[in-house]
């Protein structure tokens, strides 16, 4: 954000300045680990943590203030120490974003949906900074707490923003919506990610068609032409639909081919065609990527320059990156897991030619709840179409082993932590082989490509 005064902030967040309003301060840190001097400090509590009992070491680091809801929790702080007092941290949050968002003159996307956010986020950043100067959601600042300090990190010397809103129960997302006020939004897909609280796919739509409703009749809702929800979704806004797919829209994707480099196809819309490429395999990124650039065509950019922003995509770590450990090419797409992404990543892998064998390795998947078990049945499908060989981590994985052998597949292996699937890899992976690893964060499916690699 821009530099804004002590008293600025505690009159956009509702509260009340104790001590010197001197200090100007541009960023807002709710860890002290994370903090750096000249910060303001937000103490935020949870079940299991209060904030407001490290506001003393967020001094000691050098926050210029701290925005407390408990003061009196906030021991042996520096008698001259600013601090605002509020009546709750997170609603002053809330009230701090919306303030600043009102100051921000920026076109706004943006996304959700059951898989692909944040690869869809990165092409669509990636596409946009080809004209615009361009702030994103970093990391997985998606929630009721990371979207505002998202918000709160925009400046006005920014252009454009894309932020990701994510969910996992019924009512998060419209008051997310409200406080990011989108010109354009995505949807990725309606997928089953999440069906554990939402209860179906019916469900899923109804929550995340909630962000086509805060757009306004000048806004643009772009929507997967593939998706079969995407005539309901339609319905739910008054913006303009437009719509990309890789068979039908407003722009498609032709002549794909894939390697482990990324994907290389012909981009076209009704007037105009041209050769991209993806920096990154899977037909499903290709969707992401084609969702990117109609929101690219629509802030007035050119197909040219939408092409060449894919082009530049770097994902972060775990989002199918590409790795060579010993001659072996490792499939990192370690970052989450639902079925709908299960099956797109095992059929990228077996879409890729390999010279050697194709190995996935597969741990569990979180909140499927009572459609768990067909969901790894799913999975299991997919995998005896795509790999030579399975590894299976976790005893969840039971019914995805048992579809994957009743669909023909051998050998399969089954383990129940990660270090015994490495140490497998180590003893049967060869030079030329392709191997993907994939699994929900809590599965820490990450650690097996780590002990592969020491």
């Amino acid at each position: 954000m821009d530099a804004l005064s002590l008293r600025e902030i505690a009159d956009m967040c509702g509260g009340t300045l104790r001590g010197s309003s001197s200090a100007m301060v541009r960023r807002v840190s709710k860890d002290t680990r994370t903090l750096v001097p000249g910060d303001i400090y937000l103490a935020l509590r949870g079940d299991n943590h209060d904030g407001n009992v490290h506001a003393a070491a967020a001094a000691a680091k050098g926050a210029a203030a701290a925005i407390l809801d408990r003061p009196e929790s906030a021991r042996d702080l520096p008698a001259d120490f600013p601090i605002i007092a509020v009546e709750d941290s997170l609603e002053a949050l809330h009230r701090f974003a919306s303030a600043w968002r009102d100051r921000l003159a920026l076109k706004v996307v943006c996304i959700t949906g059951s898989s692909g956010k944040t690869s869809t986020k990165e092409f669509t950043a990636a596409v946009l900074s080809a004209r615009y100067r361009v702030i994103k959601t970093e990391g997985n600042l998606n929630n009721h707490i990371g979207l505002p300090l998202s918000i709160l990190a925009a400046s006005s010397a920014d252009d454009a923003a894309v932020w990701e809103i994510g969910m996992n129960h019924a009512g998060e997302v419209a008051p997310l919506a409200k406080l990011a006020r989108p010109d354009l939004a995505i949807i990725t897909n309606i997928g089953v990610a999440h069906i554990e609280y939402l209860g179906s796919r019916e469900g899923i739509a109804q929550e995340k068609g909630s962000l086509l409703e805060s757009l306004s009749p000048n806004g643009v809702a772009v929507l997967p032409a593939e998706d079969d929800f995407v005539a309901a979704l339609s319905a739910r806004t008054r913006a303009r639909v437009t719509l990309a797919g890789l068979n039908s829209g407003t722009v498609t994707a032709t002549d794909i081919v894939m390697d482990a480099e990324g994907s290389r196809f012909l981009l076209q819309t009704d007037v105009e065609s041209l050769h991209a490429h993806l920096p990154v395999p899977g037909l499903h990124m290709v969707k992401n990527a084609l969702l990117a650039v109609a929101a690219g065509l629509e802030f007035g950019l050119s197909l040219e320059e939408c092409r060449e922003g894919l082009s530049s995509t770097r994902l972060t770590g775990g989002r199918l990156s590409k790795r060579h450990i010993r001659g072996v090419t490792v499939l990192d797409d370690t970052y989450n897991a639902n079925p709908d992404s299960m099956e797109a990543a095992l059929a990228t892998l077996g879409g890729i030619g390999a010279r050697g064998n194709r190995i996935a390795i597969l741990g569990r998947m979180g909140e499927l709840g009572t459609h768990a078990e067909e969901g790894y049945r799913r999975v299991g499908e997919a995998a005896a179409k795509s790999v030579d060989t399975l590894i299976a981590v976790g005893p969840e994985t039971a019914p995805l082993v048992a579809a994957a052998r009743a669909g023909g597949l051998q050998p399969i292996h089954e383990f129940s932590e990660p270090a015994e699937a490495a140490t497998l890899l180590r003893e049967i992976a060869q030079e030329g082989d392709i191997v993907l690893v994939k699994g929900s964060r809590a599965a820490r499916m990450e650690r097996v490509i780590q002990n592969f690699e020491n």
